[in-house]
């Protein structure tokens, strides 16, 4: 077999790998700040569980470039901490049984689970680069999304529906998260044999490809990768302040049913659905800059509309907008940092990336958990660290992308004739817009806020 069909079939590989994440994801992760809530846990520990994995996998990236070598192979480190990673929703659903000391082994077997997910990040980033045509990557990536997008959305819908069946009592809650985690167990270890099925071809490291973390640091100015690193870094602090606080403010505040709950998570993911394709085109015709300065100006206004009104109408709306600015958001960083760096050099840049942008997540995190711990300037304390979210999103959009450049030759259009277009795709191509119209009124019923 010739390494172009190698290639071509691991491109297939790779979409059903990403597939069984999806369920795994959809079923698991999106359910872990929700299982947390069922165990009790206090802002300080919601906040915890997101930000201390995410900081601890994004430090284990040192090690990334060693176990590469140490493994000899991207394949081989992929395939073996993804397998760990499976393995590791078998102690978190048994969690439940430590009673007081639950929501602290919870916080651990995440980090666990979560570091095993990330060390290899910057060979998987750096694996699929390689099998990639460098002029199709906004159009295979946004269509791997939006498949991936479809399926956390069925997952999660029947993740929702699960635990809403099991709502009365604490055991037969608990039967539906260990439910939700066995399947996203075992989703996990079928993504794990695609993953194997795929053709690596191989990574040649030249001893001038290797730089240490202290020499990026002090080139991180000057360069434009350099200057992406520190743009997205700041702006997951500027998210992460409000970022882990959505869930306790949905479920403590609003006492969203797990119904309510999963409509308010599956639109956005809907909005991702429908929309990604058409971002990875336009990014393949206009660029990745341009698609993300559009996005990072419109993204920030999300958490600051939280405050105006409990609609359920209101919030799904809410939810569309996060979901198609964060689809053009994430999926045109993703593709500019493949623009911005070399082969040989992207393992390392990745991995770098990675650590400062995991630094800045824990630091924001932090600072929300204090925010929610001692304010009371409105009727919940959620409102203030979503409004210095959106504010601090604002700040950094335009501090740093004026400063960012453009890599390929693209089309030059304006952000009013992009947004148009977008708008046109979606409402007249892809979306009817009476579709929110035949939403039912019994919605409204599918959540009580306190009074």
């Amino acid at each position: 077999m010739t390494n172009q069909k190698k290639i071509e079939k691991s491109l297939k590989y790779s979409i059903l790998d990403g597939s069984f994440w999806a369920v795994m994801f959809g079923f698991g992760e999106t359910y872990l700040a929700a299982f947390a809530v069922f165990l009790r846990a206090s802002d300080v520990q919601i906040g915890l569980l997101t930000s201390l994995p995410l900081l601890l996998g994004s430090l284990s990236q040192f090690f990334s470039m060693k176990l590469i070598k140490l493994f000899n192979s991207r394949k081989k480190f992929v395939v073996v901490t993804a397998l760990i990673q499976a393995l590791m929703w078998i102690p978190i659903i048994f969690v439940f049984y430590l009673h007081n000391w639950s929501v602290y082994f919870l916080i651990l077997f995440v980090i666990i689970y979560l570091v095993s997910g990330m060390i290899s990040a910057p060979a998987w980033n750096s694996w699929i680069s390689d099998l990639v045509n460098p002029n199709e990557r906004g159009k295979y990536f946004g269509n791997r999304s939006r498949i991936i997008g479809l399926i956390t959305l069925i997952s999660v819908s029947l993740g929702g529906i699960i635990l809403d069946v099991l709502k009365d009592g604490i055991t037969k809650q608990y039967l539906g998260f260990a439910a939700l985690f066995s399947a996203a167990m075992v989703a996990r270890l079928i993504s794990v044999l695609f993953l194997n099925k795929k053709y690596d071809p191989g990574l040649y490291v030249r001893e001038k490809d290797k730089f240490t973390f202290k020499s990026f640091l002090k080139q991180i100015r000057y360069r434009n990768f350099g200057m992406l690193v520190l743009f997205l870094a700041f702006m997951n602090f500027s998210v992460y302040i409000a970022g882990p606080f959505f869930v306790a403010y949905w479920l403590y505040d609003l006492n969203l049913s797990y119904i309510a709950y999963m409509i308010i998570i599956v639109s956005a993911f809907v909005a991702k659905y429908i929309s990604l394709p058409i971002w990875g085109s336009f990014i393949d015709i206009y660029g990745t800059k341009k698609i993300m300065a559009l996005n990072g100006f419109v993204m920030p206004i999300v958490p600051i509309l939280w405050l105006f009104s409990t609609n359920i109408y209101y919030m799904i709306f809410i939810q569309l907008l996060a979901g198609i600015s964060w689809a053009g958001f994430e999926l045109s960083s993703f593709n500019f940092i493949f623009d911005t760096t070399t082969p040989e050099k992207r393992p390392r840049c990745i991995s770098y990336y990675n650590v400062i942008n995991g630094i800045m997540i824990f630091l924001g995190t932090t600072i929300g958990s204090l925010i929610v711990k001692y304010n009371n300037l409105f009727w919940t304390k959620y409102y203030l660290v979503f409004l210095i979210s959106g504010i601090l999103r604002y700040v950094i959009s335009f501090t740093f992308l004026p400063k960012l450049k453009e890599v390929r030759k693209v089309y030059d259009i304006s952000y009013n004739k992009i947004f148009f277009k977008l708008v046109h795709t979606i409402m007249i191509e892809r979306f009817h817009v009476g579709f929110l119209m035949t939403y039912p009124r019994k919605l409204r019923l599918l959540y009580k806020p306190k009074t």
